[in-house]
């Protein structure tokens, strides 16, 4: 679901019409826009303001566990501001939203957030949020500049914001904050390095998506169709390509097998439904696509080396 805008057409009492963009959000109308301005006027008007920034660590709710590392803070936090204005924080950062629903709108693009989201901001970058009523939990990881320094990292090759959808990227993720979690004394050894695989992904992703055959755009959609034959026979088939050409080339543009791929996209999805913790184990396994239980806990065992009864005590909340 995505938010939905709304034109409305107000008579003043000069006669003349005024129209505005209300933003209606899960059937919620949270704020409106005037329609001629949109986003863009907003942001204008937001420089002429002054935009608030935001220290390390520093985010609009109640922090649930906060780690500072070396040069690296991981916030697990519940937002509790049903609006917030425009702000930027002072180093570049992930956001990955584990619970509830949130709406965030940069100078550029507008996002809908919904468990399993996951971005990038650059530093500096401006944004402006909007929370429905309902828990809303976000988990983040901010790097400052001597940590991206000391790796060799450009924030130039990562400009603004990016919404990061690759299920590869999202798995390194997931495994990061169960790190956190553990919190031992190899945790920051092991945060870093799921660090470094994400920008190292993140760029070999953005590479790799200049060469793209038109072919790959519609099997990246088949493959997150909750009720599909995932075979090579049926794949090729509907999109009209040999089964060999489609296993050759899969990893040379997905960077996995597809067999794995596929694993992926399901355990995510298992990993976030957990974190929602709204469904019994049995039924986010079949909503995922196993077979039954033990299927369920093989492949989730698999991928991030616990089972998921034992990762659900994990991130629960005292």
């Amino acid at each position: 679901m995505s938010p939905i805008f709304v034109l409305i057409t107000l008579e003043q009492k000069d006669k003349s019409s005024k129209t505005k963009i209300w933003l209606v959000f899960s059937g919620i109308i949270l704020a409106y826009l005037p329609a001629t301005h949109h986003i863009q006027t907003r942001w204008q008007q937001a420089k002429k303001k002054i935009v608030n920034k935001l220290k390390t660590g520093e985010f609009y709710g109640t922090h649930y566990q906060t780690l500072a590392f070396e040069n690296i803070v991981i916030t697990d936090t519940e937002y509790t501001h049903s609006k917030v204005d425009w702000h930027h924080h002072e180093n570049p950062y992930f956001t990955y939203l584990l619970q509830g629903k949130l709406f965030e709108s940069n100078k550029k693009e507008s996002y809908y957030l919904e468990p399993g989201s996951l971005l990038f901001h650059n530093w500096q970058e401006a944004h402006f949020n909007i929370k429905p009523p309902e828990f809303t939990r976000g988990f983040h990881i901010e790097m400052n500049e001597n940590w991206l320094s000391n790796f060799d990292i450009q924030t130039t090759d990562f400009e603004g914001s990016i919404n990061l959808k690759n299920p590869l990227i999202k798995n390194i993720m997931n495994k990061l904050f169960i790190e956190s979690k553990v919190n031992d004394q190899y945790s920051n050894l092991s945060i870093e390095t799921f660090l470094l695989e994400i920008f190292s992904t993140i760029k070999e992703t953005k590479e790799r998506s200049s060469k793209k055959p038109n072919w790959i755009k519609k099997l990246q959609e088949l493959l997150f169709e909750e009720q599909i034959d995932y075979s090579l026979k049926n794949l090729s088939s509907i999109l009209g390509i040999h089964p060999v050409h489609l296993s050759r080339e899969f990893n040379k543009h997905f960077g996995t097998s597809l067999g794995n791929y596929i694993r992926i996209i399901k355990v995510n999805q298992a990993f976030n439904l957990i974190a929602l913790n709204q469904l019994s184990m049995t039924e986010v396994c079949y909503k995922c696509g196993f077979y039954d239980q033990s299927h369920f806990i093989k492949n989730f065992k698999q991928v991030y080396r616990t089972t998921p009864s034992k990762f659900l005590k994990k991130i629960s909340i005292c």
